[in-house]
């Protein structure tokens, strides 16, 4: 029976007080908390309004509350956005003291924001304090102090440490309806006197990289020139065989040809040789003897010869070689 007039009065209420309306903004969704449910649930609904809408119900018998669904960025920075000091502080797996400035880009999964509103705040801003900050600071602090402190200053350890504590965040946070989409690592801050020794490690370093790579540079250098002088050698040597190659062919073309005119002038002497040798073996015998006759008579023909005595009161006699000539060569032809 109270029942019943409580509804009766509910009803009278509406009437006279109208519905009461509720919107969404363009990155907002919409949940609603029905105080008094006659004919469905009571508490959170699991419906999600849409964003940019005006919803209406009757008055004083719901709660409204909204979400943005746009990214939101978590600065944890050594100055914060309201002034206040909140970078994370950890060991380095070296156990040395460290700060780094962290920002955290996240967004809410409209989907849960029924169940972000039962189990974490009634805003954003407070899903932001009571759920992602503390998660951030302890995640980010679990992948980073696995780091040695010489890390911090290679970009690529960073930003593999950064992807891990994004896992870890994702992991923790996504059943909770919280999207984590990067993790971005900032300035990072050494003990004073732990950053001047690592600047003069650093510097030491890089001088010895300078060092090796003029060695390096240099060993290449020297390597170039040896192969140079390998490749002027080896054309001397082989312009220096061509023309030895070319001198030796000539010495062999004029040896040979030397050769070959000896040959004729030996193989013309002894041509000749044999030739005055025969000559020789003819005249030694009759027919030599002959020949010298014929030459003196040819050498004589034609001439007087007078033939004086030798004794006292010679008289003078004259020869007529014509005629000598003549009987000697009838002689001749007679043998």
């Amino acid at each position: 029976m109270r029942s019943a007039w409580l509804w009766v009065v509910v009803f009278v209420g509406s009437s006279v007080s109208g519905c009461s309306c509720h919107s969404t903004g363009a990155n907002e969704v919409g949940v609603l908390t029905r105080k008094v449910a006659p004919f469905g649930k009571k508490g959170v609904q699991d419906e999600v309004y849409a964003s940019g809408v005006t919803y209406f119900f009757l008055a004083f018998t719901t709660d409204w509350h909204t979400f943005e669904t746009k990214l939101q960025n978590l600065r944890m920075t050594k100055a914060g956005d309201d002034g206040v000091v909140d970078d994370v502080e950890f060991k380095t797996v070296d156990g040395n003291d460290i700060s780094v400035d962290v920002t955290v880009t996240w967004r809410l999964d409209p989907s849960k924001t029924p169940l972000v509103l039962q189990k974490v705040g009634e805003s954003t801003e407070d899903v932001q304090e009571r759920l992602v900050r503390p998660a951030a600071r302890a995640y980010v602090r679990d992948a980073l102090n696995r780091l040695r402190s010489e890390d911090f200053y290679v970009a690529d350890k960073r930003f593999a440490a950064a992807e891990e504590a994004r896992g870890l965040l994702s992991q923790s946070l996504g059943p909770e309806g919280v999207i984590v989409e990067q993790v971005i690592l900032g300035e990072h801050r050494f003990n004073p006197a732990y950053e001047e020794v690592i600047r003069e490690k650093k510097l030491a370093e890089q001088n010895a990289e300078k060092l090796k790579s003029e060695a390096t540079a240099a060993l290449e250098e020297a390597k170039r020139n040896l192969e140079s002088a390998r490749g002027e050698v080896s054309q001397k040597l082989a312009q220096a065989k061509g023309e030895l190659d070319q001198a030796r062919l000539g010495a062999d073309a004029e040896l040979i040809k030397s050769k070959n005119e000896a040959e004729a002038v030996l193989a013309e002497a002894k041509t000749r040789a044999t030739a005055v040798e025969k000559e020789n073996a003819a005249l030694g015998g009759a027919g030599g003897r002959t020949m010298v006759k014929l030459r003196m008579a040819e050498a004589m023909q034609g001439k007087r010869i007078v033939l004086v005595p030798g004794g006292k009161g010679g008289t003078l006699q004259t020869l007529d070689m014509n005629q000598l000539i003549g009987a000697m060569a009838a002689q001749k032809v007679s043998q």
